[in-house]
């Protein structure tokens, strides 16, 4: 039982590169959605073996035993490794729920904070202009969605560009990115490997969002440049929109300028097959971590006395 809650926390590891090949592999938005789901798989595998590990500990002693309605402590075949894994399990688990409530509180309040000041803004149609000298644009979340722009960053483009740009946010919107980084950012708090996972599915939102752009305008130079331009313009501001509110200057803006000034190739069906990696690695983590539960909820069936060993 042990080895096999043990497989859940180890494969996450290898979530980060198997992450970053598959969206190199796969269409952006594709990418999006096989990677979003895997991170958030593993996250819940993760969790779910470090639950049956803590309760593993839990139940080998005679008083919690007793709570839980057990004929007699709970007893595996891996007693002596049992005791510390359960100990740093429940180090790891109350860590992980600190930091996550932590985060969460933060983006509630980054979120409150720039959906009063877009409510406080003459909109036009779904645009939101804030009167500020740091160039800034990001795609706000809620109802009605907003594209959040200030001053400073309609100053640092010219007309066109500032469409593309408009057209960047929009997919965003329409795509509903922020749950797919909701999803990722809650995922990176499970296990320390899914924060690197995290940024994959950051870039993949905006890789899908410029592609989706390129589409609406017809033109991927100019995506490319109002991209490149609002980069360049806001490098030097603070930003203080909330981590879930896509933006089209973030991620690693060169490698997106990259993807788009590119020939577009159709994808090979054999390159195409190097991408299920992750999706191999998730389902053989999620069997492992279900297995795992399993057999626990087996031994402790033994302890109440309610199945023979």
């Amino acid at each position: 039982m042990t080895a096999l809650l043990l497989v859940p926390l180890v494969l996450p590891f290898l979530a980060p590169a198997l992450s970053r090949r598959t969206l190199d592999r796969l269409a952006p938005a594709t990418a999006l959605w096989i990677v979003t789901a895997s991170v958030l798989a593993l996250a819940g595998a993760c969790v779910a073996a470090l639950g049956a590990l803590v309760l593993t500990g839990l139940l080998q002693i005679p008083a919690l035993a007793a709570l839980g309605e057990l004929v007699h402590p709970l007893r595996t075949p891996s007693d002596l490794v049992v005791v510390p894994v359960a100990a740093a399990a429940t180090g790891v688990l109350t860590l992980s729920a600190w930091t996550l409530v932590r985060s969460a509180l933060r983006q509630a309040r980054a979120l409150r904070t720039a959906r009063t000041l877009a409510d406080r803004r003459p909109a036009a149609g779904d645009l939101c202009v804030v009167e500020s000298p740091h160039a800034d644009a990001y795609a706000l979340p809620g109802r009605p969605h907003r594209i959040v722009v200030t001053t400073a960053m309609l100053r640092s483009l010219g007309p066109a560009e500032r469409e593309a740009l408009f057209a960047h946010e929009r997919a965003h919107n329409r795509s509903g990115h922020h749950y797919f980084l909701a999803a990722a950012e809650i995922a990176a708090h499970c296990h320390p490997a899914l924060r690197a996972a995290r940024d994959s599915v950051r870039l993949a939102a905006e890789r899908a969002a410029d592609e989706a752009a390129a589409e609406v305008t017809g033109d991927r130079r100019l995506i490319a440049t109002a991209i490149a331009r609002a980069a360049l313009a806001g490098q030097a501001s603070p930003s203080t929109r909330p981590d879930i509110a896509p933006a089209a200057t973030a991620g690693p803006v060169p490698q997106r300028v990259a993807a788009l000034l590119a020939p577009v190739r159709k994808r090979p069906r054999a390159t195409r097959r190097t991408a299920f990696l992750l999706v191999a690695c998730t389902v053989l983590s999620v069997a492992a971590g279900a297995a795992g539960v399993v057999d626990f909820h087996h031994e402790v069936e033994v302890a109440q006395g309610e199945e023979a060993p």
